[in-house]
Formats: C-alpha cells, structure tokens, sequence
C-alpha cells in the first residue's frame, strides 16, 4: 500500500463516519464539552440506546475523529482534532 492510498483510505473513513446525523451529533457534543466524558453521558443528552451509541462510537474511534479509554466498567471518548485537521483541513490540497 502506497503513503498516499493509505492517506485515501483514512480520508474514506473520516468522510463515512462525518456522514450520519447521529454521528455528527456525537461530534458535536463533544465539541461543545471541549473535555473527556463517559459515553453515557453523551448518549442521554443525544438521545440514543446504549446499543446505538456503541456502534457509533466504534466507527468515530476507527476513523480517529474520537479516543476512547475504558476505566472499571465505563468508556470514556474525546474529540480527536488532530484527525479534523490532518484530514478534513487539508482535504482539497490532498486530491
């Protein structure tokens, strides 16, 4: 695999994940939280099933818009803006 399909790759899987609206409500909260926080706590205030936000925060941890870290029985997720800006940021400069 070459550097740059590799950087294709990363960029489809960003751009996936930044296309559903739950996903992007996920997204959006945590920016606003601007701090680690349980996925619980994101869940109830968007409004989504345990089940739905597993899913969800698992393709936001594989596309590395999020970190993730588990303590005792509860996850905890992040912003990652080192990925928004790698990839979104220099998206039409990559093509």
């Amino acid at each position: 695999m070459t550097k740059q399909t590799g950087k294709n790759e990363q960029a489809i899987l960003v751009f996936k994940a930044l296309a559903d609206p739950v996903r992007l409500d996920i997204l959006h909260y945590l920016k606003q939280c601007d701090h680690e926080v349980s996925c619980g706590e994101v869940g109830q205030a968007i409004g989504i099933s345990k089940t739905s936000g597993s899913y969800h925060f698992k393709l936001l941890q594989a596309a590395g818009l999020i970190t993730a870290r588990k303590e005792s029985r509860e996850k905890y997720v992040a912003l990652d803006q080192s990925t928004f800006e790698r990839v979104v940021g220099h998206f039409w400069d990559n093509l």
